[in-house]
C-alpha cells in the first residue's frame, strides 16, 4: 500500500516541474526503481492513473528503469549482484553483505508538452 504515497510524491514532483517549465501537459515520467525498493511498477501506474485525474499529468505514462541489487562484502570488499536470495559473497563465501545499490527510487526525467 505504500505505493499510494510514493505515487503521490512522484505526481507532486512532476506537476511542480511541469509548472516551472510552463508545460501544458506531462507526457511521460521516467523513473529509476531499485530491486530492493519494494515497489511494483504496475501498482505505481495504477495509482498514478487514479491520482493524476484532472491534472496536467492525466494520461501520462510511467516508464521504469530497474536497478538490480548490489552488495559489498564487509569481509573482503568485493562488490557483486546477488543470485536470487543467496547473498553469500562469490569471492570469499562470507555472508556479511552491505547493500550499496538497489534501493533507488528517483524521477530521472519528465517529458512535457
Amino acid at each position: 500500500m505504500h505505493e499510494l504515497s510514493v505515487t503521490q510524491s512522484i505526481l507532486d514532483i512532476a506537476l511542480a516541474h511541469a509548472r516551472q517549465a510552463g508545460a501544458t501537459r506531462v507526457l511521460r515520467i521516467n523513473l529509476v526503481i531499485g530491486e530492493l525498493s519494494g515497489l511494483v511498477g504496475e501498482y505505481l501506474q495504477f495509482y498514478f492513473d487514479f491520482l493524476s485525474r484532472e491534472t496536467l499529468a492525466e494520461g501520462a505514462e510511467l516508464t521504469f528503469q530497474n536497478v538490480p541489487a548490489r552488495l559489498r562484502c564487509l569481509h573482503c570488499g568485493t562488490e557483486y549482484e546477488p543470485e536470487s536470495a543467496d547473498w553469500t559473497c562469490p569471492q570469499c563465501g562470507a555472508l556479511q553483505p552491505a547493500i550499496v545499490g538497489g534501493r533507488e527510487l528517483l524521477v530521472e526525467s519528465i517529458e512535457v508538452e
